[in-house]
């Protein structure tokens, strides 16, 4: 018999898999063969307000790791797939400047904690601890590196921005609810995302059917 797949997050948290909400549960989860994960839902709040920040963010901008903006209200989609037991994620906010798309890959490394390479090709990569409490997932940065090339550049701690992200399930509104923040040291924050959005695993071929 054919295992099942794990996705990287899964595979991290074992059994407190299921301490998570059950509509995290399908989120963390592996896709399934010939599937897709589909959300939509508004950014409250994306980017930051602090403008001088601007012209580092958007070399980023461009190779699809964060976004040289600060709107509020930002519709967004998500399209989420498992891919060699790696988690890939594919974000489009709809700026009022147009549509941007943030690209990661998601996966476990031999420590048991969670790598996410952002951007293209993998240009930021993070390493996160993975935690639950009161059924959301919470992910705090350990490491952040560049790509620079075929050399991989691990940043000092001293110099290392901390992301966190919490991820929970609101059942007042039906909604799943994403918090992400980035704090740089003596800058303070210098990027941010929050908002809730719907999400479900389409099957390919339903998609075909109803777009």
């Amino acid at each position: 018999m054919t295992p099942v797949p794990q996705s990287p997050y899964a595979r991290a948290l074992g059994e407190r898999i299921h301490d998570l909400h059950p509509r995290l549960r399908a989120y963390f989860e592996a896709v399934p063969d010939g599937a897709v994960g589909v959300g939509d839902g508004v950014f409250q709040s994306v980017g930051t307000p602090r403008r001088w920040i601007w012209p580092v963010l958007r070399l980023l901008e461009r190779r699809g790791v964060v976004a040289a903006a600060w709107e509020h209200d930002v519709p967004f989609g998500i399209e989420n797939r498992t891919i060699a037991s790696r988690s890939i994620g594919e974000r489009t906010f709809h700026f009022a400047r147009g549509p941007w798309v943030m690209r990661d890959a998601v996966a476990l490394t031999r420590h048991g904690r969670v790598v996410d390479e952002l951007g293209e090709p993998g240009l930021v990569a993070a390493c996160f601890d993975v935690d639950v409490a009161d059924g959301a997932l919470h992910l705090t940065s350990r490491a952040v590196g560049l790509r620079l090339g075929r050399l991989r550049l691990r940043l000092p701690r001293a110099f290392a921005p901390v992301v966190r992200l919490t991820e929970r399930f609101d059942d007042a509104l039906d909604r799943q609810r994403v918090d992400l923040t980035i704090d740089a040291p003596v800058l303070g924050r210098v990027y941010e995302y929050r908002g809730d959005f719907t999400y479900r695993i389409q099957h390919l071929e339903d998609r075909e059917q109803h777009p």
